[in-house]
């Protein structure tokens, strides 16, 4: 075990070295309450996403190569879509849409019929690889499970817990070799893990809560790297998709609404564009 001074957000993954088993633990503090900051999010969609946002990092924290993660959830109940946006260098952006103000429920009673679709966008591919499985499971930490048992051909078993103040995943997954070294070992690791309570989910630090569920094992903790949320307004990107829609559709919208007002969902960000914005938009460009 190590003590660095751990980021506010991270993701550490650890092997437990006698059992050929890996893991990670999640925590997103300021990085889960920016994702909320303004949205006003019913308590049960927040924790959906919470828990869709820690365990889309820990996936993330898998890429190799430079790229984008995206997982989407949609479905025909009151939340209709829940979708986490991650980059290889873990900077995390994403979003739900719900009808009303959903109660507490199942993730099968709160999105209904669903489906959960993977895009991975990896710089030299011509086009993203994506896959799209029906829900599978009654909350997202069982259709994770299953998703990665599907994708990866290894056990995997997942433990999440959210708040308003922290989004938390602990992540473990047997190995080829496990078996082998030790034929209880995957059994027994999952019987500590499924010990650990939601407090200490949300109030302990991965290393505190390795060493609470896993204090007879050979622990070997990696250093922590941070995740951000780091998407500032971009203008000239909207400007580029507004050019590229035409002046004359552009024109129609702002003659009947007196503006055009582009949302950026996923980064929360609102786009203005009065009558001189939308001149400025398709003016010629002068030669000096």
């Amino acid at each position: 075990m190590m003590n660095k001074p751990l980021p506010a957000s991270y993701v550490q993954r650890f092997l437990l070295e006698d059992l050929d088993i890996r893991g990670a633990v999640v925590r997103l503090t300021d990085v889960w309450q920016a994702m909320q900051d303004g949205r006003g999010y019913a308590p049960a969609v927040a924790r959906l996403l919470g828990e869709m946002s820690a365990v889309s990092t820990v996936i993330a924290g898998n890429l190799k190569q430079p790229g984008r993660l995206t997982f989407q959830i949609t479905g025909h109940g009151p939340v209709s879509l829940l979708v986490i946006d991650c980059a290889e260098t873990l900077n995390l952006r994403g979003y739900a849409k719900a009808e009303g103000t959903p109660a507490t429920g199942m993730l099968t009673e709160l999105v209904g019929d669903g489906r959960l679709q993977l895009s991975l966008d990896i710089e030299g591919l011509d086009q993203p690889y994506q896959s799209l499985v029906p829900l599978e499971g009654d909350s997202i930490a069982e259709v994770f499970e299953h998703y990665l048992v599907q994708s990866e051909q290894q056990p995997a078993r997942l433990w999440l817990a959210c708040s308003p103040q922290a989004a938390v995943a602990l992540f473990v997954q047997k190995l080829p070799g496990a078996d082998t070294r030790d034929f209880d070992g995957w059994s027994r690791v999952q019987q500590l893990a499924q010990t650990v309570r939601e407090d200490e989910l949300l109030g302990l630090d991965a290393e505190a809560l390795l060493r609470r569920l896993f204090a007879e094992e050979n622990v070997r903790l990696f250093e922590a790297r941070p995740v951000t949320h780091d998407w500032p307004a971009d203008p000239e990107k909207i400007a580029e998709m507004l050019r590229a829609l035409g002046e004359d559709e552009v024109r129609a919208v702002l003659e009947e609404h007196g503006e055009v007002v582009v949302h950026d969902d996923l980064s929360n960000h609102t786009y203005r564009f009065d009558h001189s914005d939308v001149d400025a938009l398709f003016r010629p460009p002068t030669l000096h």
